[in-house]
């Protein structure tokens, strides 16, 4: 599945602003990382799914962006359009919420990458024991599983579980979470029994998915706002490649980065302009942090044993569940 964004003017914005607004049943104001990020839709599980996600804003605030989910026989499935001056984004019928969840984050974060110096990481990201941890790559290669395998770990606390924010802070990266809860698959029980009961059946959308609330799984404090990055894990299915772990320099980091688009399909603009802040960016974040590539061909438990090696966890936790 894939879409493509298509820019569209200001004169553009403005009419389909006025006709949208006329159908739509439902405005929603939520706080994304500081911004204010206002979802119009005439649709009511999305509505409802979205204030799931997000954290509540202030009604009384002014909007900064704006995303449009709305539903129009006159446009083909999975229209998106883009007006980067006014950040109002047109998602036009558009049945995946995951694509809603993650067009948002990106609105936010262009809003927030032209202003204040703060940045996209579409991936993981985790606190062991005081050091953050992220992990990158393309979609399928394993990033869900393999973070929430690290979360059966008591010493694992989850900042973000697909996109985070992230700063340069002197000789630092700081990551930051902008979710209230998680859109999660259903399947991730398969693998990892401890979150079978995060969502009830019949709570999950056509996609096998559904946003939970990881509290419920892992205990409050489980959860944190930020970290101090460490460690960047880019993962890869190669089954030509023989090797499981492989380190990287801070001067190898960047192409491959680039190279892949910095692992992120959703960026809504990608001029010259914000392809340097960009690569600027991940040059300083690749500098400050240790950074390998994992090969995702063995099961998903022997994985996961070599990453708990990188984050110095040692072998997978198998908590005692033994009654004394």
């Amino acid at each position: 599945m894939s879409y493509t964004v298509t820019p569209v003017t200001l004169e553009e914005k403005d009419r389909m602003s006025r006709i949208y607004l006329d159908k739509a049943r439902y405005e929603v104001k939520s706080e994304i990382y500081g911004c204010c990020i206002k979802l119009i839709t005439d649709d009511r599980v999305v509505r409802d799914t979205w204030e799931e996600s997000f954290f509540s804003m202030s009604q009384n605030v002014r909007s900064h962006g704006r995303l449009f989910v709305i539903r129009d026989p006159g446009h083909p499935p999975d229209t998106v359009m883009y007006d980067a001056y006014s950040k109002t984004l047109f998602l036009i019928n558009v049945a995946y919420y995951g694509w809603v969840k993650s067009l948002a984050l990106s609105c936010a974060g262009d809003i927030l990458e032209d202003e204040h110096g703060i940045y996209s990481v579409h991936g993981a990201c985790v606190d062991v024991r005081g050091k953050g941890l992220c992990m990158a790559g393309a979609s399928g290669v394993g990033k869900t599983t393999q973070t929430y395998g690290l979360l059966t770990d008591p010493g694992v606390r989850v900042v973000a579980d697909d996109w985070f924010f992230a700063r340069v802070f002197g000789q630092d990266i700081l990551a930051y979470g902008s979710e209230r809860n998680f859109y999660v698959r259903k399947d991730l029980a398969t693998t990892w029994e401890g979150f079978s009961d995060l969502v009830d059946d019949r709570g999950y959308d056509a996609d096998g998915r559904a946003v939970a609330d990881l509290r419920w799984a892992l205990g409050r404090g489980r959860l944190l706002p930020l970290t101090t990055l460490r460690t960047v894990i880019v993962l890869k299915r190669d089954p030509d490649d023989p090797e499981v772990v492989t380190p990287l320099s801070p001067a190898d980091g960047p192409p491959l980065f680039q190279q892949n688009d910095y692992y992120n399909p959703h960026l809504l603009v990608r001029d010259t302009r914000k392809t340097a802040l960009r690569e600027r960016f991940f040059r300083e974040l690749l500098a400050r942090t240790w950074l390998f590539v994992v090969n995702t061909t063995g099961t998903p438990t022997e994985t996961q044993e070599q990453i708990r090696l990188l984050a110095g966890l040692g072998r997978v936790y198998q908590p005692d569940m033994s009654v004394s």
